[in-house]
């Protein structure tokens, strides 16, 4: 099978914080499964935007399509990046077209909900929204959610030097949370943009997985903000007044973003054979076993208590840590994700 991949190659398509998401873990994998069986052309448009513009950038799209007539156009789009009319001609022409939606949870009302059905079929990563896509009367909905791209994480046999880690950026009380866990005598190192350790590469980042004996993983959604400045947005963005229209959209996607949801973290660091401990988000049940694959903390009283039993039960941590890890492997990966994707297309 031919596939055009549609998607930013670099971190919020800035060259300098390298490979984005999307390359290591859609690109990469569709690329290598099944033993590199589908021939996968990469469309960089963050990159092409970049030296020809948005305009000319659309028309290099629709010429590569024509040219390499592939049998899927898969996209990820969180912005209008690409533009509409451009995605409704691609479908329209007869090739199968999907888009991977993400942070469904806060995007479904200001984004995915106008933009799915331009595509043949959509992925969301939020089971709730199923419903939610099938009330506004498109019914071409799966659940691919966030994976573990098992070509990239892998365990490491180095030794555990870190009590506890996190890795990610320090959005809403993340800062706040670290200080109560050093009061409360816990060793914690973060690594990230924001932090005093600073971003570390990817490579980096696999073998800290695996050097900690507690991996921290925060649900709350990215770009939660306080009660005020949220209600301000509602109404107000780069000094403008939002059209009543938009109200009830914003005040939607404020209250979404009040709540937690699932992260590729969930997956990523079981895959590599190394502990979490996560931030509890709704339908992480549905992927694993809580309390057996998955421990999970309430509050920041029930994080201090949790950390300070696992990493006093070495045994214990690890039987859970190999429990998840097995989960993953036969379950969550990307290239399982994929296979049954694809099958569900008619393209298998």
């Amino acid at each position: 099978m031919k596939i055009l991949f549609i998607g930013c190659k670099y971190d919020y398509g800035n060259p300098e914080l390298g490979f984005s998401y999307e390359y290591y873990n859609l690109y990469e994998p569709l690329a290598k499964m099944n033993n590199g069986e589908h021939q996968v052309i990469l469309f960089p448009f963050d990159e092409i935007n970049l030296k020809i513009g948005r305009d000319t950038m659309n028309q290099q799209l629709l010429g590569a399509v024509e040219r390499e007539k592939p049998d899927l156009c898969f996209f990820f789009l969180f912005e209008n990046q690409i533009k509409e009319e451009t995605v409704m001609k691609i479908t329209e022409s007869g090739i199968k077209t999907i888009n991977w939606f993400a942070d469904d949870k806060w995007r479904f009302d200001s984004f995915s909900k106008y933009w799915a059905p331009l595509f043949s079929w959509i992925s969301t990563d939020d089971p709730l929204r199923v419903k939610d896509y099938n009330k506004i009367g498109y019914k071409n909905v799966i659940v691919g959610g966030w994976g573990c791209n098992d070509y990239l994480y892998k365990p490491m046999n180095v030794e555990k030097v870190y009590d506890v880690t996190f890795i990610g950026q320090p959005h809403g009380d993340r800062k706040k949370v670290v200080e109560k866990l050093k009061n409360a005598g816990i060793k914690i190192e973060c690594f990230g943009r924001g932090w005093p350790n600073g971003k570390v590469s990817q490579e980096d980042m696999i073998k800290i997985f695996s050097q900690s004996k507690i991996n921290l993983n925060f649900s709350a959604c990215s770009g939660r903000v306080g009660i005020v400045k949220g209600i301000t947005r509602v109404f107000f963005s780069g000094g403008k007044l939002h059209s009543p229209a938009e109200w009830i959209t914003n005040f939607k996607t404020f209250l979404a973003r009040q709540q937690n949801e699932i992260k590729g973290r969930n997956f990523e660091i079981p895959g590599c054979n190394a502990f979490i401990l996560s931030g509890y988000a709704k339908g992480l049940e549905s992927y694993y076993e809580l309390g057996k694959e998955l421990i999970c903390f309430k509050n920041d009283k029930d994080l201090i208590e949790k950390i300070k039993y696992y990493l006093a039960h070495e045994n214990e941590r690890e039987k859970i840590t190999k429990a998840a890890y097995d989960r993953t492997i036969n379950n969550y990966t990307y290239e399982k994700k994929f296979n049954q994707i694809f099958r569900t297309m008619d393209l298998i």
